[in-house]
């Protein structure tokens, strides 16, 4: 294995948590009795430019063809969404005459409110299901993986773009150079990159393991990602700290041809991340401990509530969620079932560990002692949706980032 940003042969194991397999492939009912491949996830640092990766052993096309997520299923995400939108069209003077392409755009939960604001736009999303309820939405979609070609394409088509968006897609891309250089092809020469993406930060400090899986093939700093960007004529220039997916940052870039000047932001972020020992190879020695703990504060949890003879269910059917359940070996024995909203995941079951995935109406049926929530990232909406599991007196628990129960009766009720 070489390091996927700069070639080097110098890569030093960070974290191996087994092999497992892909954690958006859920199964339907008439797969449980078929193998189940697996690829090891595990890992590594790059001693020469500091970018956390994995090996790419799947592709794209393997997971996002035909992809079980849907954005606009969580409320918090599509108002994060448009509160982007919104600053953007406030910091960039976006309007009737700008152009604007969101790559990896999903179901439109983010174009959606640049159709709104009368702002021409263009969502490049490689998932055919995805991308057709983009469609219904009104956002015109283009359906295809972004590479040099489609680039030139669009640019070809609609002209340079002020202001290209690549939300949490950049971990996604195993081609980082390539896709790196189509993301600069569709911009202005004066125009503006906005990617957001977790902070590895985050998961070495916080232990967020599960944020690890093989449709994230590396794994950012500000140091790495600026590296990596600098690749295709691109300046980081704004770093924004924001609270997604256990804490991300919202990367600014512009051409080099702009010459523009990096904020103070940045100066920060790159100080913070130097501090917690993340600028050298030390700094990331730290995580497997974390996440060994985590491991075994949950497995005792459950074993306890086993012992108790308590009833314990899942929240959520996230990706992230699935990378948890395979380390750490829960199966149905410690986890009956899980619940989602999102309704292509009903009656299938998670990969690997076989759990069936259910309509959230059936914990209110069931009304089990505990709900150990997977997106725990989300537990500021989730707690408002599930406070009434307290009048039953149940528990609502997040594994991290450390394990805790949620204290509902201090939620307010909404009028």
């Amino acid at each position: 294995m070489h390091c996927r940003l700069c070639n080097s042969d110098r890569l030093l194991s960070v974290l191996d948590l087994g092999a497992t397999p892909p954690c958006e492939k859920f199964l339907a009912a008439d797969e449980l009795d078929l193998p189940e491949p697996t690829y090891p996830l595990h890992l590594r640092l790059c001693e020469e430019c500091l970018l956390l990766q994995i090996p790419a052993l799947i592709t794209p096309e393997e997971t996002f063809t035909e992809y079980a997520y849907f954005s606009s299923f969580s409320d918090s995400w599509v108002e994060h969404a448009k509160s982007f939108v919104d600053s953007a069209i406030d910091r960039l003077n976006l309007g009737a005459d700008s152009f604007v392409v969101e790559v990896a755009s999903n179901d439109g939960y983010l174009l959606q409110h640049a159709v709104a604001a009368g702002i021409p736009c263009l969502g490049i999303e490689p998932s055919i299901n995805v991308g057709a309820a983009a469609r219904e939405r009104g956002v015109p979609t283009e359906t295809a993986f972004l590479d040099e070609d489609l680039a030139a394409k669009v640019r070809a088509e609609h002209g340079p773009a002020d202001l290209v968006v690549a939300n949490n897609v950049y971990a996604h891309i195993p081609d980082l150079l390539g896709f790196t250089r189509s993301l600069r092809g569709l911009l202005a020469d004066d125009g503006w990159l906005s990617i957001e993406v977790h902070h590895a930060l985050n998961l070495v400090e916080l232990g967020q393991f599960d944020t690890i899986y093989h449709e994230h093939f590396q794994y950012y700093t500000v140091l790495s990602a600026s590296r990596a960007l600098a690749t295709a004529g691109l300046r980081l220039v704004d770093v924004e700290l924001v609270p997604t997916h256990g804490g991300s940052i919202r990367l600014w870039a512009r051409p080099e041809e702009t010459d523009a000047t990096p904020t103070d932001r940045v100066r920060d972020a790159l100080r913070t991340e130097e501090e917690a020992g993340l600028h050298n190879v030390d700094g990331y020695r730290e995580l497997e401990p974390r996440t060994q703990k985590v491991r075994h504060d949950l497995l005792r949890f459950l074993l306890d509530c086993k012992a108790e003879g308590k009833r314990v269910v899942g929240y959520g059917a996230p990706g992230k969620g699935n990378t948890l359940l395979n380390y750490c070996g829960i199966r149905t024995d410690l986890l009956e079932y899980t619940v989602d909203r999102n309704p292509y995941k009903h009656g299938r079951f998670t990969p690997g560990t076989r759990i069936p995935i259910l309509d959230p109406a059936r914990i209110d049926e069931d009304r089990p002692d505990v709900v150990v929530v997977l997106p725990w990232n989300l537990e500021t909406e989730l707690n408002k949706q599930l406070r009434h599991i307290a009048d039953w007196s149940g528990q609502l628990v997040y594994p991290l980032p450390t394990l805790h129960t949620a204290e509902l009766n201090n939620v307010g009720r909404q009028a």
